[in-house]
């Protein structure tokens, strides 16, 4: 719903302080919520004033409640119930919401029906100035524009550094600074020519933690010195050339605050260097206020979010008990601090919704621009060569380790697979078939992308592969998270090809491959320590 006339900021400034401070709030808003939650959140966006809404999949599915702690349920048409939830919240809203989503992948990352696109891990592969990343920020704006999203919070400008990372990992272009920095910016640009908002996340840099701030507080104990070196590049760029919003993370960094509280809730880090020593003169945004590293340090309703605009954030995510922290940032935020923080919401909603131009369109429709990514990241490492044809070539064995991989076995038309086996990597007993070939191609997807119990492979599913590794000759296409290979050592396969993740291009792609049919272009995002082990 679209409210006109646009109110200037003149106007709005003169707002009662109430007001102003209910655009600050961005509470979240989930697409398979019961109607009785749908109304309690129409409630909240009537009499507080909200600014935004952020939106998850399920309430099993967002931040705290992820993993697999309770059921998620499956809506094949999530799309259509978000549009329709859209335009149900704008109706109740009096002045007009700014509606936000976790895309950094796409709508998929959120929705079944949505357009997934490469991780960025996979995106990292290609070379910096790639116009494809250029291009898949124009068509992840068109999707989140199509589905009347105004804010993708996306790029993840985290350089992952720390390959036991359990919650950035894949999420990041990868482990050099400067790359990072330039693909961020190259995505960004396009989503925000495409017409949407964009978000630099998680300041000052999750990449090099081994804890998940979504269940405790992570500690990030570089001094100063090397911050500027590998966290601080990305957001420095994006800063530069005028990202909308950055992210605070929740992360404890005792070389910008000896205190140890927590980046998000940090008025030294946030006002002290994210404003002063970068100079960002934009939003500033919480990540989701709910996470364990944050709202158990102050559990009382509504102290969390206080805190979070006391310290400097703008727009405050994922902001639980609505009704005690809308009350108590109008008792104790004061004047200045939620005017200013008004202004900055303000302007990004100036912009989402009185655009000065015509969003740029994308070239590429979804699939065309998939399978031009698969081919683009597709990567060596080690020497990976096509499988061998004619006279006298040997006979291979294609084993499919993972869920999901037909796509892959289907495309891989070839005289040289003889035999064809599945493996289950979930399986807790070393009960699985072994190959009837010496030349073995392993097609590997680990069930998690994250690290945590061995990327969700079984103990003797990982024994069964470097067994397999150590008694035949091994070609490896991975599709999953590189680190997963240091898991099994696998510098000892023959040759190792990187796909990335299971898209059904990726999968096609990789075939095409081993058919002598498509090259290996990209490169490696990041360092691995790949010894037997």
């Amino acid at each position: 719903m679209m409210h006109n006339p646009w109110p200037s900021l003149t106007t709005a400034q003169n707002w009662p302080l109430e007001v102003q401070a209910g655009q600050l709030l961005m509470p979240a808003a989930f697409i398979n919520d019961t109607e009785d939650e749908i109304r309690i959140l129409e409630g909240y966006i009537r009499n507080h004033h909200v600014g935004g809404l952020c939106f998850f999949h399920s309430r099993a599915s967002a931040a705290t409640n992820f993993e697999g702690k309770k059921e998620i349920p499956h809506n094949p048409d999530s799309l259509g119930t978000l549009r329709a939830l859209i335009q149900r919240y704008q109706k109740a809203a009096p002045y007009p919401l700014l509606m936000a989503i976790d895309a950094e992948w796409g709508l998929a990352m959120r929705i079944e029906n949505g357009e997934a696109y490469p991780y960025a891990l996979a995106l990292g592969a290609l070379e910096d100035q790639d116009p494809l990343l250029y291009q898949t920020g124009l068509r992840m704006a068109a999707d989140c524009r199509e589905a009347g999203l105004h804010w993708n919070l996306a790029p993840v400008a985290d350089v992952n550094n720390n390959p036991g990372n359990p919650v950035i990992g894949y999420r990041s272009f990868g482990s050099r600074p400067e790359s990072v920095a330039q693909k961020a910016l190259a995505l960004a640009r396009g989503m925000q020519d495409g017409g949407v908002l964009v978000c630099a996340k998680h300041f000052p840099g999750h990449g090099n933690t081994d804890t998940d701030s979504h269940l405790e507080l992570p500690r990030l104990g570089q001094a100063r010195a090397e911050l500027e070196a590998t966290e601080f590049p990305p957001f420095r760029t994006l800063i530069g050339q005028g990202v909308d919003a950055v992210m605070t993370g929740h992360l404890a960094v005792p070389a910008l605050d000896p205190t140890g509280t927590p980046s998000s809730l940090s008025a030294p880090m946030i006002q002290g260097v994210l404003r002063n020593a970068m100079g960002f003169k934009g939003a500033v945004i919480t990540d989701a206020l709910n996470m364990h590293a944050v709202s158990r340090i102050y559990p009382e309703p509504g102290e969390v979010a206080l805190r979070a605009l006391l310290a400097g954030n703008d727009m405050l995510c994922f902001v639980e008990d609505l009704p005690a922290a809308h009350a108590r940032i109008v008792a104790r935020a004061g004047k200045d601090r939620i005017r200013d923080a008004f202004q900055k919401v303000w302007a990004l909603k100036e912009k989402a919704f009185n655009p000065k131009a015509a969003p740029v369109l994308p070239e590429k429709d979804p699939a065309t621009l998939r399978k031009e990514l698969a081919a683009a990241s597709l990567s060596p490492l080690g020497a990976p060569q096509p499988l061998p044809s004619g006279p006298g070539a040997p006979a291979f064995t294609l084993i499919a380790a993972g869920a999901g991989l037909d796509p892959f076995v289907q495309a891989l038309e070839h005289p040289a697979v003889a035999e064809r086996l599945r493996w289950d990597l979930k399986r807790p007993d070393a009960s699985l078939p072994l190959p009837a070939h010496k030349d073995v191609l392993l097609a590997l997807q680990p069930p998690s992308l994250k690290p945590p119990g061995r990327f969700g492979m079984s103990e003797a599913a990982v024994a069964a592969i470097i067994q397999l590794r150590r008694t035949h000759r091994v070609q490896l296409c991975h599709f999953g998270n590189p680190y997963a290979l240091q898991v099994l050592g696998a510098g000892g396969a023959e040759g190792t090809l990187l796909a990335y993740q299971p898209l059904p291009e990726c999968q096609q792609q990789a075939a095409a491959f081993y058919r002598g049919e498509a090259p290996a272009p990209g490169m490696l995002p990041v360092s691995l320590n790949l010894e037997s082990p």
